[in-house]
């Protein structure tokens, strides 16, 4: 089978040939259809994400396929059956072995490309804004990166919550995509003053950042008191630095969320998540927007959009010759 993956930290990925793997006692082997990449790949191929597996590694953390194989100790009822999987890493390959406790069995009729995109964007979106954040109906919500893969489902979640939501991202052209998501205001984060302007819309009760950088600072300093900042990403490439005197005089709150992080403590802050998002993606209330669709053999291709920043909402790579529905 083809797997996409690297052979070193910091190595360029490549497309080589492995022998399809045999599930252990607990696992199932899924014939992969889909897998929706994230800027957290480009930080594990550089060795500076969270985890760092065993080399050679394949890339992909997200992905959708057919169950076509179980372990002796895994429910064979999974047989057959058609499922996301938050794997971490394999993604990226024809077939892969993952936990069977990790297979979300899919909403009828929802096709693997949308399954791929789903679980990490609208899950961290999700698991932030409620589980964290407590966002609450008629509060204001400033998302930042609106309209990349995680800031997109923010604006669309807080939106579903009812939230007041303010869209920050770079350019017209990715304004009008989180406006289409439902956000209520609009600041390009190229020409607009975004701590200005938020002050002017009333300030922000909640902030969503993926981005980090000086975009961080500008937002902070227009919160309201009793203010939440989730810190998400940092997609700009800098970690911002707070001072801690800011948040005692307003009394803000700065929160963390490493979505993946919970499945080694809290697991069930992500199943009962993603059970609710499920069921609002079968009601018709979420809509994942996939901006690429690439094949494996031009994986590369679809890192590179996000390492440039052209890219909307999700990239997704599809197995050569794979079906999507």
């Amino acid at each position: 089978m083809n797997s996409f993956e690297i052979a070193a930290f910091g190595a360029t990925p490549a497309l080589v040939q492995r022998p399809a793997p045999q599930p252990a006692p607990s696992e199932v082997r899924v014939r992969i259809a889909a897998c929706g990449l994230n800027f957290a790949d480009l930080l594990m191929i550089e060795g500076k994400y969270q985890e760092r597996p065993p080399l050679p590694v394949t890339l992909g953390m997200e992905l959708a396929g057919t169950v076509e194989a179980v372990g002796r100790d895994a429910d064979p009822a999974l047989l057959g059956r058609r499922v996301a999987v938050y794997a971490g890493s394999g993604g990226l390959a024809e077939a892969g072995c993952f936990p069977a406790a990790r297979c979300v069995p899919l909403p009828e009729g929802m096709p693997f490309t949308d399954a791929a995109a789903f679980q990490v964007a609208y899950g961290t979106s999700h698991v932030a804004l409620d589980h964290k954040a407590q966002l609450q109906p008629g509060e204001t919500l400033l998302v930042l990166g609106a309209a990349g893969g995680v800031g997109l489902t923010a604006v669309e979640i807080g939106k579903r919550m009812g939230a007041r939501v303010i869209a920050c991202a770079r350019g017209p052209q990715r304004l009008a995509i989180a406006e289409q998501a439902g956000a209520d205001h609009l600041i390009d984060s190229t020409t607009d003053n975004l701590r200005d302007q938020v002050k002017a819309l009333g300030g922000a009760d909640v902030v969503y950042d993926p981005v980090g950088g000086d975009l961080f600072t500008q937002a902070m300093r227009a919160c309201n008191p009793d203010a939440r900042l989730l810190v998400i990403g940092f997609a700009s490439g800098e970690v911002p630095q707070i001072k801690a005197n800011h948040l005692l005089v307003k009394n803000l709150t700065v929160m963390g969320l490493y979505w993946g992080g919970y499945l080694a403590f809290r697991p069930e802050v992500l199943t009962d998540s993603l059970s609710r998002l499920f069921q609002w993606y079968a009601e018709g209330h979420l809509r994942p927007h996939v901006s690429h669709t690439l094949p494996l053999s031009r994986a590369a291709e679809g890192l590179d959009l996000l390492r440039q920043r052209k890219a909307t909402g999700k990239v997704v790579i599809t197995m050569d010759g794979a079906a999507t529905a």
